[in-house]
């Protein structure tokens, strides 16, 4: 059984509540899995995410699922991405710091829906600042152009997962945003956006993706 914990770290509003999913074996590295949208009923705990985070901890990785400003013990509110991604810039400087030995292995950054649009700003963030970034980046239901606010520089092992009768994100939105970044998009048949009924097969599809880790 996976082994989950909670931790606080410190952003530009103040707490950071996260938990802490352990691998069962040797930590290999980590990831951080960030949720959708916090004023649509978005947590940590939403079901894609934990999905995602099970994946991530079957492969050795440590999983960060935080709480985004406003959600739970987090302090702050909703800033339609642009604190939210502050606020994830700095946990992970004070996790490499907290974590060194675990934070020199492999990394992964996931979002589900709204946590795309964060992690993908956020990875961006990274490259720009000549910061180490994810070794891949998973973007599940990609909303990243709906919450913008700078210019992207993604990694070069970049994944886009879609459900192909998305209600919430329209699969030609996903496709457009796949266009213009030169990216593959896997598509989940009869999938919505919660992925009802589907997420044994999206947590076998980023298992393997993170097959494909460097």
């Amino acid at each position: 059984m996976t082994r989950t914990n909670k931790i606080q770290f410190t952003g530009q509003a103040g707490v950071i509540d996260c938990a802490l999913d352990w691998p069962e074996g040797d930590v290999q590295g980590w990831a951080l899995v960030l949720h959708p949208h916090p004023l649509h009923g978005g947590t940590r705990n939403n079901k894609v995410v934990t999905t995602i985070s099970r994946a991530c901890t079957q492969h050795g990785l440590l999983a960060v699922r935080p709480d985004f400003r406003g959600i739970g013990e987090s302090a702050g509110s909703f800033d339609n991405a642009v604190g939210e991604t502050a606020d994830m810039y700095q946990l992970v400087q004070q996790f490499e710091a907290e974590f060194p030995d675990i934070a020199s292995g492999k990394w992964v950054m996931a979002g589900f829906s709204f946590g795309t649009s964060v992690a993908a700003q956020l990875s961006s963030m990274l490259a720009d600042e000549q910061k180490r970034v994810p070794d891949a980046l998973i973007l599940t239901g990609p909303a990243v152009e709906r919450f913008r606010f700078r210019e992207l520089r993604l990694p070069e092992f970049t994944y886009l997962l879609h459900g192909e009768v998305d209600e919430v994100v329209p699969l030609s939105e996903a496709m457009d945003f796949a266009r213009n970044q030169n990216l593959t998009l896997t598509v989940i048949p009869d999938s919505t956006h919660f992925f009802h009924g589907k997420l044994v097969q999206l947590r076998d599809t980023v298992a393997q993706q993170l097959r494909l880790l460097p």
